[in-house]
């Protein structure tokens, strides 16, 4: 068989099992302790325990803390799950060091995914037998997807990655890792055998997009194949272990009529956000850390006609554009020399020479904001942007701090005209307390009056309570503006119809 050592060698491995863990036997599973006898007397019989599906013993009565007691919280199980992971995770270091002894990982590296893993279960299933490990048949199959994902994936990772209602994974150190559902965020079971093996996941994940990750370089951005984002930090800056973060995305792109479904916009606040992106608007779509900023990118760039040329500019690529015809760039970090660097600026600008039809910013953060500006002002309408802020006044301001922060030394008033002559609507996005996501504001920007931006808002969202399961209850609500400042822009692409019956639905 391909990927295993020679057939005598191999013999000879079987023979002699190899050693684990500096030659520890296998881990036993945890048994209750037997009650204390005083005396002669007979412990007093204990009333009988009830069914237990599972076949485990009950958590011992000590006191938990930490981390215990907020698995406790999330689950009443949480010390029998423990004493089973423990037995569990011994056993699984066992034999990942008893196959690493007999495997010959050169030859395996010639295979195709398939075929190593089905060489890995196959001398796996053969160490089980000869360490006669004690477990049940799915445990043992459990245990042996486990061993492929550390050889050939992202270890135990794999399983939260292969869930689609996960939108966070919060890795923060070995033996700790969260999740967040349905925006909560909440503590898994699931951990690493040390942090050498996490740190070994860390730097697989970044090397597939050409970074690195050590102690010389210890922050990197990087991205899964599936263009979820991710981030790392090792030691010695992370103090308790290597730390990483993934924001995961859908594997199935969300559409205009998902967030309406979801109750993120109202149907006639979809049917002008089709408009906005259709008749070539320039966006801001603003909002705070997790409130589906991106999320909502992508959904904009449906409306993008197939036939213009798109260009993307983002730190780590995580845009799924559908289009035929678009450019996806990158930033990239300096070398161990601090040479090299390309940021977020050197690729707008460079945009500009590359005839495109729309620019589309995965986020804005620093001085690249004058140049989005520019490109939005000199003929390229559609032209797209995030960032991060708390209402579309807000973002205004940020966007007037960040171009300050280029070192420019131009007026206040000069940059405000700037801003005014560029961008058509601010769309503000929000993360609410319950965890859901909601499209709170579509506004447009008027112009200037004084040194003042004038903006006026066609669309809100207004809470109104939450309901017995603490769910936020309200409605979206249309301001009345019958006739937007982009109503000559709709009416020049063919879309003044649908506005206006959009906008008479509304009320």
């Amino acid at each position: 068989m391909f990927g295993k050592r020679s057939e005598g060698e191999a013999a000879e491995a079987r023979r002699a099992p190899p050693p684990a863990a500096e030659g520890a036997p296998i881990a036993t599973r945890p048994q209750p302790a037997s009650p204390p006898v005083e005396g002669n007397r007979k412990p007093a019989a204990s009333p009988p325990a009830a069914a237990d599906p599972a076949g485990t013993q009950r958590p011992s009565s000590k006191p938990m803390k930490g981390l215990d007691q907020l698995r406790a919280a999330q689950n009443p199980t949480a010390q029998i799950v423990r004493e089973q992971s423990d037995y569990y995770h011994a056993t699984k270091t066992t034999i990942f060091n008893a196959l690493l002894n007999t495997i010959d990982l050169s030859q395996l590296a010639q295979l195709d995914l398939k075929s190593a893993a089905e060489e890995i279960k196959d001398i796996v299933a053969e160490l089980v037998a000869i360490k006669n490990v004690q477990m049940s048949v799915a445990e043992t199959e459990h245990l042996v997807q486990d061993i492929i994902n550390d050889v050939l994936g992202y270890g135990p990772l794999e399983p939260l990655l292969a869930r689609d209602d996960i939108a966070d994974v919060m890795v923060n150190g070995a033996g700790r890792v969260f999740i967040e559902v349905g925006g909560k965020v909440q503590l898994t079971n699931v951990r690493f055998r040390d942090n050498a093996q996490l740190m070994n996941i860390c730097q697989r994940i970044v090397s597939q997009v050409g970074r690195r990750v050590d102690e010389s370089s210890p922050i990197c951005d990087a991205r899964l194949p599936d263009g979820s984002r991710v981030n790392v930090i090792a030691p010695p800056l992370a103090l308790d272990g290597p730390t990483l973060t993934i924001r995961k995305f859908k594997k199935d792109k969300l559409t205009m009529k998902d967030l309406v479904d979801f109750n993120s916009i109202s149907p006639e606040g979809a049917r002008v956000l089709g408009v906005i992106g259709a008749c070539r608007c320039n966006i801001v779509i603003s909002g705070g850390t997790g409130s589906g900023k991106t999320t909502l990118l992508n959904t904009m760039t449906a409306f993008i006609d197939p036939t213009e040329r798109v260009i993307t500019c983002e730190d780590a690529a995580e845009l799924q554009l559908q289009q035929p015809h678009v450019v996806r760039l990158e930033t990239r970090p300096p070398n161990l020399e601090g040479q090299g660097m390309i940021t977020m600026r050197d690729l707008v600008k460079n945009c500009l020479r590359m005839r495109p039809e729309r620019i589309i910013v995965g986020e804005v953060r620093g001085p690249e904001a004058f140049d989005l500006l520019q490109a939005m002002n000199t003929g390229h309408d559609g032209s797209m942007g995030t960032l991060h802020a708390n209402s579309p006044r807000e973002a205004i301001s940020r966007i007037e701090s960040m171009i300050t922060m280029g070192g420019y030394g131009l007026p206040s008033k000069t940059i405000r005209e700037m801003i005014t002559g560029s961008i058509d609507v601010i769309i503000q996005a929000a993360r609410l307390r319950d965890g859901s996501r909601r499209i709170t504001h579509i506004t447009e920007v008027v112009g200037l009056e004084g040194d003042v931006i004038v903006t006026q808002d066609l669309f809100v969202y207004e809470m109104t309570g939450e309901d017995e399961h603490g769910r936020v209850l309200g409605k979206f609500r249309s301001t009345g503006i019958a006739r937007p400042r982009f109503w000559d822009r709709a009416r020049y692409y063919g879309l003044e119809r649908e506005l206006a019956e959009a906008l008479d639905a509304a009320e």
